[in-house]
């Protein structure tokens, strides 16, 4: 009797079952709360977006307060670009071996407070060293962002998701520059810096309190299935019975350590790839926006006209972003890119030719940052799918680093072009190179891939 009682319990017991992370979160709906996530990395990113931005606004005044010239001040504004290079760089394996939540928490605070602190500085110098060490807060903070989203966002809208999430950049920086054109005129510059800290710090509570740890690194790390089953059960609004083992299926590695991952058999060639296409896309962009209204207006546009032409630039950028991440869903995400990097080669090259005086030219500006802007979002949503998880943010955050040179490298050569003489056509002539490269180089990462990273784009 008891016998039977036994196996009846047993025959009555929930049954074991395997749970493979990704599938998992690929086969149910969209739950409110990953949307409430692409919304909490929304606003990391617009809080990043207003840091990166703010010097430009405040330089003018601090100019005048400090009463030194441009040169001088050179050493504060070149700052916190290194910083970003160096915060990317550190980030992605910090990130792969203590975990996604905390670095990006910690990065987001490490830049808010310096940006508060800087608000205090009295020479360049110190704000400089303020400007280095923030900007390594913000380079440490977009990769873990982005790292987080897609290791949450469903494969059929992972893409989406993430150019969604990205727009808050020129929201960040536009949004910034209002408050500027505000606050400075009443209570001076400083008080920007104020609010440019204060805004991250705010998020940090949220943060603590909302953001999950991602499942499928707490799955490699041999987490105990009921700390997963708390933390993918939020996430996806599924109750769990208690018996299930969790698991994220990976391609084999013949690496350990992640920097390492991204040289091994299969992901060599994609990791160039990914480094020459970010690099590129950067150097056209920001020798476009920094430097697009002089050469306008060297070509005999009015400033104001310059000024208003160029920020088509950032409206297109936007729009193309979701668009962008919209058709990487629906088609080979590489092709895509490729696609708008050497449509927006091909803009370029049109802009050139027909000028400044183009009936077009509006509308040539907006479709460069369409196709640009939203190809370099497109590639910030690929990137973390053509890496296993435990090298994903290491990845993701050598690409932003590396690419990062692209974008001084691209400040730097507009104005030692405007310096020999180079004028509108030939300026933006030979931007249609880089361009040209960066889509030559996404696509060879299908073209070129080995199965191993193949397997991992799957993932």
């Amino acid at each position: 009797m008891s016998g039977r009682a036994g196996a009846a319990a047993s025959v009555g017991a929930p049954l074991a079952s395997t749970v493979d992370i990704k599938a998992f979160i690929d086969e149910r709906p969209i739950s409110a709360f990953q949307w409430f996530l692409v919304a909490m990395c929304f606003l990391v990113v617009v809080a990043d977006g207003m840091d990166v931005a703010i010097m430009g606004f405040v330089t003018p005044s601090i100019l005048q307060d400090w009463a030194i010239s441009r040169p001088a001040f050179g050493i504060v504004i070149s700052a916190a670009p290194f910083g970003l290079v160096i915060g990317a760089l550190v980030a992605g394996p910090s990130s792969d071996r203590f975990g996604r939540k905390v670095v990006l928490i910690a990065s987001i605070l490490l830049f808010g407070l310096l940006t508060l602190a800087a608000a205090w500085a009295s020479t360049p110098v110190e704000m400089a060293v303020l400007r280095l060490l923030a900007g390594m807060g913000m380079g440490a903070a977009m990769p873990n962002a982005t790292t987080l989203m897609s290791e949450y966002a469903p494969q059929r809208r992972r893409s989406l998701m993430i150019t969604v999430m990205f727009t808050g950049f020129n929201l960040g920086s536009a949004a910034v520059g209002l408050a500027a054109g505000y606050l400075i005129p009443l209570y001076g510059w400083r008080s920007v810096l104020v609010l440019g800290g204060v805004v991250p710090l705010l998020l940090v509570p949220v943060l603590a309190v909302f953001l999950p740890e991602s499942a499928r690194l707490l799955a490699l790390r041999g987490a105990g299935s009921g700390k997963i089953a708390a933390t993918l059960g939020r996430v996806t609004g599924h109750r769990f019975t208690g018996n299930e083992t969790f698991v994220s299926a990976e391609p084999p590695l013949q690496a350990r350590k992640p920097i390492g991952v991204l040289f091994s058999r299969g992901y060599g060639v994609t990791t160039v790839a990914l480094w020459v296409t970010y690099f590129m896309g950067l150097l056209v962009i920001y020798l476009l926006t920094g430097w697009l209204p002089t050469i306008m207006k060297d070509a005999g546009l009015s400033i104001a006209t310059a000024a208003n032409v160029t920020a088509l630039f950032q409206v297109g950028g936007t729009v193309g972003a979701v668009v962008v991440g919209w058709a990487m869903d629906k088609a080979r995400p590489a092709f895509v890119i490729g696609a708008a990097y050497l449509g927006g080669g091909l803009c370029v090259l049109a802009l050139s030719q027909l000028g400044v005086v183009s009936p077009f030219l509006a509308a040539l500006v907006f479709s460069v940052g369409f196709c640009m802007s939203g190809a370099q979002t497109g590639l910030n949503a690929f990137a973390p799918g053509c890496y296993p998880t435990v090298a994903r943010a290491t990845g993701v955050s050598w690409m932003l680093g590396i690419g990062r040179f692209g974008s001084i490298l691209g400040s730097a050569v507009g104005g030692a072009l405007l310096g020999l003489g180079w004028g509108f056509s030939a300026i933006l002539a030979i931007l249609a190179i880089p361009a040209a490269c960066a889509a030559i180089a996404i696509a060879s990462t299908q073209l070129g891939a080995g199965a191993a990273t193949k397997e991992a784009v799957a993932h």
